[in-house]
């Protein structure tokens, strides 16, 4: 079963991504984890990657999906896998699709958290609120001018995405805006007959 989140900054991914892994025991793949392991091992990719982040740069596509291509095919990634952070651009996108497709692979759900983004900067302005009320310190990301950016960066590089899997027919749109439990449910309602 592979699996790809999409939905902006504050949906609700990481949530939700933890019970997907605890229930269909699939790992949560997140580039940025995948690029550190494989700069840690010394993997081939990883010696390019180091070269490119240690200049200043950041890592091409191709880099990336050279090191999404190693990283399923290690055991754990047998019965399938949750995409956390990649694809985030079309290209990326065509790319996973062909790396996949030499591997007699392909994505089974891609699965849309739909929000309202006014609602998300709700979200954020409690979260800081009940941060600073527990006496702890508000994440340095944790403010709204960053918070409009990095939904901009989505808006403009991802949301491409969701015709591109729409016209695939593996697009799963989910309302992000209910309680933990609701969209738990309603992702096991899509991804319970994949998994079987």
């Amino acid at each position: 079963m592979i699996v790809i989140f999409l939905g902006p900054p504050g949906a609700g991914k990481g949530t939700q991504a933890a019970h997907i892994v605890e229930r269909y025991k699939i790992p949560q793949l997140s580039t940025g984890d995948m690029l550190r392991a494989a700069v840690a091992a010394k993997t081939p990719v990883g010696v390019k990657a180091k070269e490119v982040m240690d200049a200043g740069n950041l890592v091409s596509d191709e880099i990336v999906g050279a090191i999404v291509s190693d990283r399923i095919e290690e055991p754990d990634c047998a019965r399938g896998f949750l995409l956390d952070g990649f694809p985030r651009t079309l290209v990326q996108a065509e790319m996973l699709d062909e790396i996949l497709a030499k591997k007699g692979l392909s994505v089974n759900a891609v699965i849309e958290l739909k929000v309202d983004e006014a609602a998300l900067l709700d979200r954020l302005r409690n979260r800081i609120e009940e941060t600073k009320a527990r006496g702890e310190e508000v994440r340095a990301d944790d403010n709204e001018e960053t918070f409009a950016k990095r939904l901009g960066v989505y808006s403009e590089q991802t949301a491409p995405l969701i015709p591109y899997y729409e016209k695939q027919g593996k697009l799963r749109a989910v309302d992000g805006m209910g309680t933990v439990e609701d969209v738990s449910a309603a992702l096991d309602a899509i991804l319970d007959p994949i998994s079987a």
